[in-house]
């Protein structure tokens, strides 16, 4: 007698006894009530029972491997929560790459021109010089775990909670990194860039200029606000099309209760919905991530960051199943490559908390 025929037989009609389809209704991040075959595979098959699905791995690896990609939906929820939480991310450019071999090229001095008689010689004239922009890589992960027993609740949303993990540690990396990351494995942040005081005519493509505030640790006594009008026009008009500030929530505190000679505060809240704060007409976006005012402290940057901060990443959010290293739980290793470099120095300029 094939016993292993009526078990099956049994064990369907308990599924259909004591767990009918219709009481079990997942949540979908699209919003949309049709879900993709890939989807429904990773989340059913994969994240829940660890099966194997015919689901094509970004870093070329076999699925016997376990890398598999992120579907389409949660991929986008994780995005979108980095764009809020990584405010550096909102404002920089922001490009996709295949490899982490990716070059940028920017132009220095332009090209020069001349003026000359109708019949006079037309000399040889200046040529723009290439500088060649390389993004220091490195492999962004999280390691989030959760125990079988949750997984196997059919009212656990494991898209949700997957993607929120993820996003958070994703997040709080890339911030941190990309204001003042040292390039060692890690995108390398823009205050690690080397500064002076030059302006943009003598000083070396790939450094800062700062502006001093005129005192250690502090904005001066006597109208502190120069010090950042000063600022705003270190910054070639042309750049500061875009431009914005970034500094940290303590440093705005300070910021906030400036007032001009004739009383009026010299921040501004948003007043329409979106709309954000702004100080000189600028707008202000807070990173904490941003060094505290201190003696010699870089904590204001100022500058078109679309111009002059360069994101490099990976198209795909890779992850990885782990139901052995720590049971009972289980735990989705989720890597992505992300890579951050100064593109162009005179794009941002820099507030030093010192008397010069």
């Amino acid at each position: 007698m094939n016993y292993e025929v009526k078990a099956d037989a049994l064990n369907a009609a308990l599924d259909n006894a004591v767990f009918p389809a219709a009481a079990v209704q997942r949540p979908v991040l699209s919003g949309s009530m049709s879900v993709s075959p890939a989807h429904s595979a990773f989340v059913d098959g994969y994240l829940r029972k660890g099966m194997e699905v015919e689901l094509k791995s970004v870093n070329g690896a076999v699925a016997a491997d376990g890398g598999f990609a992120v579907p389409e939906e949660i991929d986008a929820v994780i995005g979108a929560t980095l764009k809020q939480a990584s405010p550096i991310r909102a404002i920089a450019n922001v490009v996709q790459v295949g490899s982490a071999g990716y070059r940028k090229l920017v132009t220095q001095n332009g090209v020069a021109s001349g003026w000359a008689a109708e019949t006079a010689a037309r000399p040889e004239t200046d040529t723009p010089r290439f500088n060649e922009i390389l993004p220091s890589f490195g492999d962004l992960y999280a390691n989030p775990a959760a125990s079988q027993a949750m997984l196997d609740d059919a009212q656990f949303d494991v898209e949700a909670w997957l993607a929120s993990e993820i996003a958070t540690e994703f997040a709080r990396a890339e911030g941190s990194a990309f204001v003042r990351g040292d390039g060692v494995n890690k995108p390398t942040g823009f205050l690690t860039a080397p500064v002076n005081d030059n302006d943009d005519a003598t000083r070396a493509f790939g450094t800062l200029q700062y502006v001093a505030s005129g005192a250690s640790g502090a904005f001066r006594a006597d109208e502190p606000e120069d010090a950042l009008i000063e600022l705003v026009h270190s910054l070639r008009a042309p750049y500061r099309q875009g431009a914005s500030w970034v500094m940290n929530s303590a440093t705005l505190a300070m910021i906030r209760k400036m007032k001009t000679a004739d009383g009026a505060f010299l921040w501004q809240a948003g007043l329409g919905a979106g709309q954000p704060d702004s100080l000189l007409g600028y707008p202000v976006v807070e990173a904490e991530e941003m060094p505290d005012i201190a003696a010699g402290s870089l904590s204001i940057a100022f500058g078109n960051f679309k111009a002059g901060y360069l994101i490099a990443e990976r198209a795909e959010t890779s992850i990885l199943r782990d139901p052995y290293s720590n049971k009972p739980y289980v735990h989705f290793y989720a890597t992505k490559r992300v890579g951050g470099i100064v593109s162009n120095s005179e794009a941002i300029k820099l507030m030093r908390f010192s008397v010069s």
